[in-house]
């Protein structure tokens, strides 16, 4: 996965800690956690495209939660940045090599290297999808009671 999904996930901790209808610019968002805007910018308009966030233009504009954090899952996040396809795309080089020797029925089950990922994959893809932006917040919240309080001073926010 590209750094774009964790920083776009530490973008949804901190909009889901500052729980308010007030957009946070880009700028903001990116000198919270010392990451370059302009690539920031590009992960949170993919985002704003899946409808996990609001973009708001003009001079008072920026980001917010375009829905509960509660319904934005781990894997919708993950599409959105990386896209949906598959991880492992099995080209079968099993075909190659020592196995252009075997007979073609040696190869009539699918590749049992290719079935494996996939049921790996999809393990991962449910893990994803059962995890959302606010059991995230939860559990920091259980791990680093402070950091919540902290964003919210930082983004000039009532502590509280």
């Amino acid at each position: 996965m590209s750094q774009g999904v964790e920083w776009t996930l530490h973008v949804l901790l901190t909009l889901a800690w500052l729980d308010d209808d007030e957009p946070v610019t880009v700028g903001q968002l990116a000198a919270g956690h010392d990451l370059p805007a302009p690539y920031l910018n590009k992960q949170l308009q993919a985002l704003a495209r899946a409808e996990i966030l609001e973009s708001t233009p003009g001079a008072r504009g920026g980001f917010r939660l375009a829905r509960p954090a509660s319904s934005i899952s781990l894997m919708d996040v993950v599409a959105a940045v990386e896209g949906t396809q598959e991880a492992f795309r099995c080209t079968e080089i099993r075909l190659r090599g020592v196995g252009e020797s075997l007979p073609g029925s040696s190869f009539d089950a699918p590749c049992t290297i290719s079935a494996s990922m996939r049921r790996a994959e999809l393990a991962w893809r449910r893990e994803l999808a059962a995890q959302t932006i606010d059991d995230v917040r939860s559990e920091a919240d259980s791990h680093a009671p402070g950091a919540r309080d902290a964003t919210r001073r930082a983004y000039g926010r009532p502590v509280g």
